[in-house]
């Protein structure tokens, strides 16, 4: 698994129509986004993150080490855990809506590789702090080379962001809304890839 790029498989949604693309992303990037916004009018219409290198996601796709799980509710049962990868932390999420994904997670014991592909949500706190929490489509185990070979698509994927968003409407929102120098995101993952013992 470790030749080419690391993908997840595609899926379908009902209709047959494919679903929006699951983007590759540091935990430290996706931790950065605060803006979500709908496509359209309909009940059914994606909602998207604007990453701050300037994509916007309604999925992602990210590789990591789970290190905690936590069962909770009566009635209504989900799972929360934390997945970090060598930028930071992902929150994921797997609920009664998300049942398989459900199943995969209580049968993984921490600490573990995983892979995840779910969508990414945006909320407030009462306190006025922004959350980013990962809503889990599904979570695999994986292996270590797995793991590597997605921080090296993600660098790549992050890289190539920052190359081709500027010239973008999503690129120039993303650079008016977050002020960010790309710089800060260059160096985040030259981190990431040395954290890497290949």
């Amino acid at each position: 698994m470790t030749n080419g790029s690391l993908a997840p498989a595609p899926q379908r949604r009902e209709g047959g129509f494919e679903r929006e693309p699951a983007r590759r992303v540091f935990a430290g990037e996706l931790r950065e986004s605060r803006i979500h916004f709908k496509e359209g009018q309909d009940e059914k219409s994606p909602s998207f993150v604007l990453l701050p290198t300037g994509e916007r996601c309604n999925r992602v796709f990210f590789v990591g080490t789970l290190t905690e799980k936590k069962k909770q509710g009566e009635q209504n049962l989900f799972y929360r855990a934390r997945v970090v990868d060598p930028t930071g932390t992902f929150f994921v999420m797997a609920g009664s809506y998300q049942p398989d994904a459900m199943q995969q997670i209580a049968r993984l014991e921490p600490p573990a590789f995983v892979a995840v592909v779910g969508k990414p949500n945006v909320y407030q706190a009462p306190d006025g702090a922004v959350l980013i929490s990962v809503r889990c489509e599904s979570i695999t185990p994986v292996d270590k080379d797995t793991r590597d070979q997605w921080v090296l698509d993600c660098a790549r994927a992050t890289l190539d962001r920052l190359e081709t968003s500027p010239g973008t409407p999503d690129g120039e929102r993303a650079r008016r809304e977050y002020a960010v120098d790309p710089a800060v995101f260059r160096k985040m993952v030259y981190e990431a890839l040395a954290q890497l013992q290949l």
